[in-house]
């Protein structure tokens, strides 16, 4: 590891190779805390390089406790967290809201980062039980389109890590990994990134998986679609920037997303979304992101009518029945 602090601090890149083994290094703990945090620190000073983006994620999707889709088409939603927003768990209700309109889900998601309450927060606490049993999650596929891949039990690896990043108690590149080591490595997948960097670093990787995909990062550093103001949208096949109007959305504040301070709060307003009975603004990020997946999946249809497809899973209560059949 001196050596490649070394090299590191001398401003040189890492190769693909070379950042995968370090990693694998790393998660067999065969370097001490000091060490690791250095590492972790480096790329707080300075960008991470397309090679080592990849090196590191090709090290996480190694180690992980592998779930296999045979064949079946399902996506992701899944947001980088980090951009320090605090709103409420718009992915997660987004993938709900995907898998009442008929879709699979395979979600895959931790702890809260940028806000008070991640994904495995609010599940948690609505009572979701968390498994790495695939049998079962296979079940749950089948019974509701949609399971839940909670990262500490599927990359069991990253324990060597975990000191580490509490101890630093900031952002750091395995913020960045996260949604790309899905270990289910879905057909596809509706991605948010909380700089314009990084969603150009992720189109590439993602351009190199040869699964489809769709990169959202709002402009005013959100990692969804917002709705606070233009967002950036990049595909297999384009780059777009849309602005709310042109998606058949208002333009929402800040405040209109706010996510609450504690589990019981954001588990609050998602039974309040799931039962219609949530704010116009939570509605409509909600149904703008969901639609965004759906449209991922059938690039064919319109955005407006994926966006449509949503509203029906929300106002016909299906998104609120497969979310009940997930928990039963």
């Amino acid at each position: 590891m001196k050596a490649i602090l070394a090299r590191l601090f001398e401003h040189e890149r890492l190769s693909r190779e070379e950042s995968r083994q370090v990693l694998l290094d790393i998660s067999h703990g065969q370097y001490n805390q000091l060490q690791v945090a250095s590492f972790i620190t480096v790329y707080q000073m300075r960008p991470i390089s397309i090679q080592e983006l990849q090196g590191f994620r090709d090290a996480l999707l190694e180690l992980c406790l592998p779930f296999g889709l045979n064949g079946m088409e399902a996506i992701d939603i899944v947001g980088t967290g980090g951009d320090h927003k605090n709103t409420f768990n718009v992915s997660t209700l987004s993938a709900v809201v995907v898998a009442g309109a008929g879709y699979k889900v395979v979600k895959h998601g931790s702890y809260g980062v940028s806000s008070s309450v991640g994904s495995s927060n609010v599940l948690m606490e609505m009572g979701y039980e968390f498994t790495a049993d695939t049998d079962e999650l296979r079940r749950q596929l089948d019974r509701a389109n949609m399971c839940f891949l909670h990262a500490p039990l599927f990359h069991p690896a990253m324990k060597e890590v975990a000191p580490v990043r509490r101890e630093l108690g900031m952002k750091t590149f395995f913020n960045m990994l996260g949604p790309l080591a899905n270990p289910a490595r879905p057909s596809h997948q509706l991605l948010g990134t909380y700089s314009l960097e990084l969603s150009r670093l992720y189109q590439y990787i993602m351009q190199d998986t040869g699964r489809r995909f769709s990169i959202v990062y709002a402009l005013d550093g959100y990692d969804e679609a917002s709705l606070t103001g233009p967002f950036k949208l990049r595909t297999n096949e384009e780059d777009l920037i849309l602005a709310p109007a042109d998606i058949g959305k208002p333009q929402l504040s800040q405040e209109d997303l706010y996510g609450g301070e504690t589990e019981a709060e954001a588990a609050a307003i998602f039974r309040n979304v799931l039962n219609n009975e949530g704010t116009q603004a939570q509605f409509d990020v909600v149904t703008a992101n969901a639609g965004l997946a759906i449209h991922c999946l059938r690039p064919q249809q319109s955005l407006l009518d994926c966006i449509e497809e949503a509203k029906e899973s929300l106002l016909g209560g299906r998104a609120r029945q497969a979310f009940n059949k997930l928990l039963n």
